[in-house]
């Protein structure tokens, strides 16, 4: 199967993502949310706010749907319909799931507790409600994570996983979630690439009836006249 046989060519960017958030999780449960959220936001200087407020809208949906949309200009089908069912199906489980736990953002979270925390970045939109999991942290990993594998190159792994890895950072920098959030956010959004290019590459769902009409006359012709 070619999913399986991915995986295992791509062991660099799967092994490294797997252990980042496997002691992600190990750093979640050895310290409360709010001192989890304070030792991810001790340093905060003007222009790291300034950044991250930019790199955030890299987890964007419209992200997604503009390379989804690049892929499919330059007649890479495939590929592009493999992006769009990541996104879609990402998207899809993260609101649900956000609405079946109801979980408050940081801000929200803090006013509950008592708990003063003063740096919010100006220009960001606070929300209070629905902070478990991470959008855009499930379309970051969405995209890296299909990118990864239908161009089949290592080269570009550390770049995908990097910039996967800032958008979920951004989201805890800009006090949108908490690390729990994050972690939730990356194994959704990987876990939905893999079941997209396993639909398009694998289970071949999405061919057109062009596609397979041809496909099937070819095989009917192999079986009727084997070498």
């Amino acid at each position: 199967m070619r999913t399986i046989k991915r995986l295992t060519k791509l062991n660099y960017y799967f092994f490294t993502t797997i252990s980042v958030l496997l002691l992600s999780l190990l750093f979640n449960f050895s310290f409360s949310k709010t001192d989890g959220f304070l030792i991810f936001n001790r340093f905060h200087p003007t222009w790291l706010d300034i950044f991250f407020k930019y790199i955030t809208n890299f987890g964007d949906g419209l992200i997604s749907i503009l390379a989804a949309v690049i892929l499919l200009s330059v007649r890479k089908k495939k590929k592009a319909m493999t992006v769009a069912l990541a996104y879609i199906y990402s998207g899809l489980l993260i609101q649900i799931a956000k609405r079946i736990f109801h979980m408050p953002r940081p801000k929200y979270f803090f006013e509950q507790t008592l708990f003063q925390y003063t740096h919010f970045v100006e220009g960001v939109n606070m929300h209070d409600q629905n902070s478990f999991p991470s959008g855009h942290t499930a379309s970051a990993f969405a995209l890296a994570t299909v990118l990864v594998l239908v161009f089949k190159k290592n080269k570009i792994s550390f770049y995908c996983l990097f910039f996967a890895f800032l958008v979920g950072y951004s989201r805890i920098y800009l006090a949108q979630h908490f690390l729990i959030d994050v972690i939730f956010g990356a194994i959704t959004g990987i876990i939905c690439a893999l079941v997209s290019y396993h639909q398009v590459y694998d289970l071949k769902l999405f061919r057109s009836a062009k596609l397979s009409k041809r496909y099937k006359q070819l095989k009917i012709a192999s079986q009727a006249n084997p070498i």
